[in-house]
């Protein structure tokens, strides 16, 4: 019953989300409030858990270092449906096949998730999280919009808003000098993104020809037609990426005469 498709959606908005925070720095200054250095907040994808684990090891004795703070792990834990955004599920739209000149892709209109992630952000000292959180808090009011293109084979990008649900705080102060210490904030935020289906390609559904007929009273049912407007790109083998105009025709039913206009290029 169903086909095989794989518009990496879901894979998409997760590096893009990713990569809002992939640049993030803090500063150290000294006394003097000059600036001693610079360090590049280190992201990674996973649970908070697998750090925390990783952090209260025992170090390997040939090594200078543990694990080094700050750092933040992002993961995606929940996909839920959102009807508030549903739409007509038979409704499909049509674009140009970005590799070809005569030929079309369609699809239905995509059905909208929610995806809900789980920022955290690690730090050993409360002035290097706070300079992390400062810098992430102001753009999200409570939503921060993400262009993501969501489906490249039709080149359908939207803006996905990213929403800022909330904001936890652990300070694992408390325990023997062994073990180091680690300042936790959780950001929680939920994208609405959308789910395209399968794309359908054909070349049979370019509009070639356009025609209006005009009748004489209000009521279509009884009215005498009285002319017909139709119009044609010209020329008529003309593909969607070519530079063509229009043919424009008028057809007189009263005496079957028939005349066209001055043609007009398409602009």
């Amino acid at each position: 019953m169903f086909e095989y498709f794989y518009n990496e959606i879901l894979r998409k908005t997760i590096i893009s989300f990713g990569t809002l925070f992939n640049s993030l720095e803090i500063q150290h200054k000294d006394s003097s409030d000059n600036t001693t250095s610079i360090v590049r907040v280190p992201l990674a994808y996973g649970p908070t858990q697998k750090f925390l684990a990783r952090l209260e090891q025992s170090p390997d004795l040939s090594k200078g270092t543990a694990m080094t703070l700050p750092r933040m792990s992002f993961e995606f834990i929940g996909l839920t449906y959102d009807q508030s955004r549903k739409v007509t599920t038979t409704q499909q739209f049509t674009v140009k096949d970005p590799d070809s000149d005569s030929d079309v892709k369609k699809s239905f209109m995509p059905v909208p998730y929610n995806m809900q992630f789980e920022l955290s952000i690690m730090s050993k000292l409360n002035d290097d999280a706070l300079q992390i959180v400062e810098q992430i808090l102001p753009y999200f009011q409570p939503q921060y919009n993400l262009t993501v293109n969501l489906v490249g084979a039709i080149n359908e990008k939207r803006d996905i808003p990213v929403i800022l649900d909330n904001i936890s705080f652990q300070d694992d102060y408390e325990g023997s000098f062994e073990v180091r210490r680690a300042l936790i904030y959780t950001l929680s935020f939920t994208a609405k993104t959308y789910l395209f289906g399968p794309i359908a390609q054909t070349s049979d559904g370019l509009i070639k020809k356009v025609i209006v007929d005009q009748y004489s009273g209000t009521d279509t049912a009884t009215a005498k037609r009285e002319r017909r407007y139709s119009v044609v790109p010209d020329p008529i083998t003309a593909g969607p990426a070519d530079d063509f105009g229009f043919s424009e025709t008028w057809t007189d039913f009263d005496d079957s005469k028939t005349y066209s206009p001055t043609l007009q290029k398409d602009t």
